[in-house]
């Protein structure tokens, strides 16, 4: 349902969006990519399970890691930062997290957070504890959270000026 949802209205506002993802492996994209006519506002995703994918593919700091660890705001946003900058999408969604089994005293099973990036704004983070229902039901908690913030994040936005129709338009 929020696949579908957030289909029609990046086709209304006429944007692409982006993913890039840890903790899901991809599972957002494959959400929307599921729907026919995805490709009118699908531009990519990225999987970047790793650190090592996370610096060069969106280019988040080895500094960041480092000072916060992968499970941070800080590596959501320069995920997300980094989806917009590698891709033409106008808005970007990130998640980074431990669904478990596993976690830590100061970083438990079920924390996840999402970075939210749209061109000429200001990335916004937030973190989730989903507590621990299992890795599978984390990765759907997940993927419908970063769906919704897309939805969200669209509400606002004006469509691009010198983006013309979407295919399914008009």
């Amino acid at each position: 349902m929020h696949a579908e949802t957030l289909l029609e209205k990046a086709r209304t506002k006429r944007h692409l969006v982006a993913t890039a993802e840890s903790c899901t492996g991809g599972l957002i994209a494959g959400a929307i990519t599921e729907i026919p006519g995805s490709s009118d506002i699908f531009d990519r995703g990225f999987v970047t399970y790793s650190n090592a994918a996370k610096r060069e593919m969106l280019g988040v700091s080895a500094d960041t890691l480092e000072a916060h660890g992968a499970v941070s705001e800080q590596v959501a946003q320069e995920m997300a930062e980094g989806a917009l900058a590698a891709s033409v999408a106008d808005i970007a969604v990130s998640v980074t997290g431990i669904a478990g089994p596993g976690g830590s005293e100061h970083k438990p099973e079920g924390r996840v957070c999402f970075g939210l990036a749209r061109r000429e704004h200001i990335t916004v983070t937030k973190t989730i504890d989903f507590g621990a229902p299992g890795r599978v039901a984390v990765r759907q908690f997940t993927v419908n959270h970063a769906l919704e913030l897309l939805i969200g994040g669209l509400d606002d936005a004006p469509p691009p000026r010198d983006r013309p129709l979407l295919s399914r338009e008009g």
